[in-house]
Order: C-alpha cells, then sequence, then structure tokens
C-alpha cells in the first residue's frame, strides 16, 4: 500500500501544486473539501488529469482533516496504490431520505462477495437517514466493518456534495468495498459527551424524526432546555445539544444524535439518525478536554486491534468527527487530531473531515452504527507477506 497526499490551503489552486502527481498510477483517491470547492466545475478533471488511473470519491465537509490538523475551505487529497487488496466503487443517487435502507441493499448486493474486508461510506448529510443507511448494508453483508460518513457544508445545512469518478452531485450514497486477505483494518470510536438534565421517553416518532417527548411537542420542549438565546438559531446551534440515548443497562453513552432540521408547523426535530419510540434520551454537554480524550480514546482502540494482529505496517486513518464537536472546541478543533498523531505514530497517515454523522463499529465489536457527536476512525493497511 502506497499512500500520497496533497493539500491545497484556502489560497492555492492546483496550479500552485508541483507539475507531476505525486502518485499517478493510483488506484484510488480519496478527495476531501468545502462546498466551495466542490462547485468548481473544473474540479473533475483537475482530479483526473492527475490522477487518471484512479477512482476518485469524496465529499464535502465542515472541516478538513489533515496530518497537521483541520482546516477550512481546503481540498485534501489522499492517493493510494493498492498493492495486493482488491477494490470496487458503487454509487447510486438518493431519491428520498424514507428509501435509505432499500438504497443500501442495493449498493450492497453489488459489493457482496466472500473475500470482502471492509465498506468505506460516504453519503449525502442532509437527506439520508443514517441509522437505516447501515442497517440495509448489514441486512446484506452480516457484520461487514463499515466506516466513513454524512458530507457537511460547514454547518450552513443548506446543500452538501458528493464526488465519484466525474460526478459531483448531492443526495449520492459511495460505497468502497475492499477485498483480500492482505488487507489489515481497525476502527475506534469515542465521543466524550456526558448526559445531563431529566431523562425524557420518546413518545411518538417516524424513524429518525421525533415528534413527542413526555407526550409533549419536542420541539418545544427542545427550546425550552436549550433556551431562548440558542432557540432562535436553530438547527444550526443544535450542535452544541445532542440527544444521548440511554441504553438500558449500560453506564457509558454509546448512542448520540445529532439535530439536522426543524419543523415548526408539526412541532418536530429531525436528527442523523433513528431516535425511536419508547427509547429514553437526555441531552448532552461536553468541554474541550472531554473531546480531546474521547479522540485519544478512539486512537488507542485502533492501536489494541493492531497490538493483537501484531502488525506494525504503515497504513491510513480515516478520521471523521463531528462537527458539533468543531463547534465545541473552535481554534482549538486541531487539537483531537494531535491527539490521535501521538497514539498512532508517525508511520500512520490522517485524512478525514468534520461531518453530520459517522459511520464505525461500535467500540470492541464488528457491529457498524452511525455515530453523531464522535470521533470514528477508520484505520487500513496491507500485509504484504500475506
Amino acid at each position: 500500500m502506497i499512500i500520497k497526499q496533497e493539500s491545497l490551503s484556502p489560497k492555492m489552486n492546483f496550479k500552485d501544486l508541483p507539475s507531476n502527481s505525486p502518485l499517478p498510477a493510483a488506484n484510488l483517491v480519496l478527495a476531501f473539501g468545502s462546498i466551495k470547492r466542490f462547485s468548481d466545475n473544473n474540479l473533475q478533471k483537475q482530479l483526473r488529469d492527475r490522477y487518471p488511473a484512479a477512482q476518485i470519491v469524496g465529499c464535502s465537509t465542515s472541516g478538513e482533516i489533515n496530518q497537521s490538523g483541520v482546516y477550512d475551505e481546503s481540498l485534501q487529497l489522499t492517493a493510494i496504490l493498492w498493492e495486493k487488496t482488491v477494490q470496487k466503487v458503487t454509487h447510486t443517487k438518493m431519491n428520498t431520505m424514507q428509501s435509505s435502507f432499500e438504497t443500501a441493499m442495493g449498493l450492497a448486493k453489488q459489493l457482496k462477495s466472500d473475500n470482502l474486508r471492509t465498506v468505506i461510506l460516504f453519503s449525502d448529510g442532509l437527506h439520508v437517514n443514517g441509522s437505516e443507511l447501515l442497517e440495509g448494508f448489514q441486512q446484506v453483508l452480516g457484520n461487514i466493518p463499515i466506516v466513513g460518513g454524512m458530507a457537511g457544508d460547514n454547518a450552513a445545512f443548506v446543500k452538501t456534495l458528493q464526488i465519484v469518478n466525474d460526478t459531483i452531485s448531492e443526495n449520492l450514497v459511495i460505497a468502497i468495498g475492499l477485498y483480500g486477505n492482505s488487507l489489515i483494518t481497525a476502527s475506534g470510536a469515542l465521543g466524550g459527551w456526558k448526559p445531563y438534565g431529566p431523562p425524557r421517553k420518546i413518545t411518538k416518532s417516524d424513524k429518525n424524526v421525533v415528534y413527542e417527548m413526555d407526550g409533549k411537542p419536542a420541539l418545544q420542549l427542545y427550546k425550552l432546555y436549550i433556551g431562548d438565546a440558542y432557540a432562535k438559531n436553530l438547527p444550526g446551534s443544535g450542535l452544541k445539544f445532542p440527544l444521548a440515548i440511554i441504553e438500558e443497562g449500560k453506564k457509558e453513552v454509546e448512542k448520540i444524535r445529532t439535530l439536522l432540521a426543524i419543523d415548526e408547523k408539526n412541532n418536530s426535530l429531525t436528527f442523523a439518525g433513528n431516535v425511536e419510540e419508547g427509547e429514553t434520551v437526555r441531552l448532552c454537554q461536553t468541554n474541550h478536554d472531554r473531546l480531546i480524550d474521547g479522540a485519544s480514546g478512539a486512537a488507542n482502540m485502533v492501536t489494541d486491534v493492531l497490538r493483537v494482529q501484531n502488525s506494525n505496517q504503515p497504513g491510513l486513518a480515516i478520521c471523521v468527527s463531528c462537527v458539533g464537536r468543531k463547534g465545541v472546541m473552535a481554534e482549538q478543533t486541531s487539537d483531537e487530531i494531535r491527539a490521535i498523531r501521538q497514539v498512532l505514530g508517525d508511520q500512520t497517515l490522517i485524512t478525514g473531515f468534520y461531518s453530520y454523522g459517522e459511520f464505525a463499529p461500535r467500540p470492541n465489536t464488528m457491529d457498524s452504527v452511525l455515530h453523531n457527536q464522535t470521533m470514528t476512525i477508520g484505520y487500513i493497511s496491507e500485509d504484504l507477506l500475506t
């Protein structure tokens, strides 16, 4: 596995890069950038000219991640040349959010194979139900680890864009299947948020749309708890007040839901993933240090797996973190990337983005779920001796 990376800062264009591509034979290029970057009509051609043999996949973001930290209005490119692993890229355009499950099943059937080892998944950030999407993949693939995330638009909540080769569009779901016994994978996911306030029972919901909590209109109750100053700036201000789903018998919060939209007419809240009737939820809060500890914890989960596999090969960490975390840490957001780098070491390159939802297995499992407000890490490498 050969990895080369290029970074275009906000003021840079492709003409500012070296004339020669660092890896013209790359099989795969991951591209993460701002809405402005992805709205450039020349982007597809510029990427194709630079990486003529590659499948080009990526999405718009709410902040771009590379080895050095976190950036806005940049373009981060990671080129990969597989030496033994086989890849297959498939995609489709969503019709409605309600078709997320069926869409995923269709893509998963195209990827299904006995030697499938992992799936890297990127989707639209505003018109996809992330929970249903993952459940659709799992219906076909079982417990194949799935990592990736939902695109962002810098917390504007207007439009997100995805790229697959010569197509840039919203409403896309893109899946990369990686195959073969030489592939090394690991993952980590940890938040750092703590619930506060009284528990509330979800008394009326439809998948990811919540209508009532404790028999009261959900939007009214939510506004009451966050206060007038934040309520007038919804849904964007909701990033600072996610819901924790309190699972019976568990002390740690494993499922957090980020607010995507509100409906004043129906007094409803739309989240990035499902919030089922009968579930108990609480509002969450956090601080800088808790979020950094969460990022370090996610990286330690990766190294724990690699230690068991006795793997010390160079690899790539695809870090997908939530825009809500970025809102809390503000100018210190890069601290969580530095914490990850410190754990994973210099032999691991880093790419990724800030998202509207993160895909990764639950800690210490192969059960991939939608995370919100969480740092997730999907690690890939190759064992050339296998």
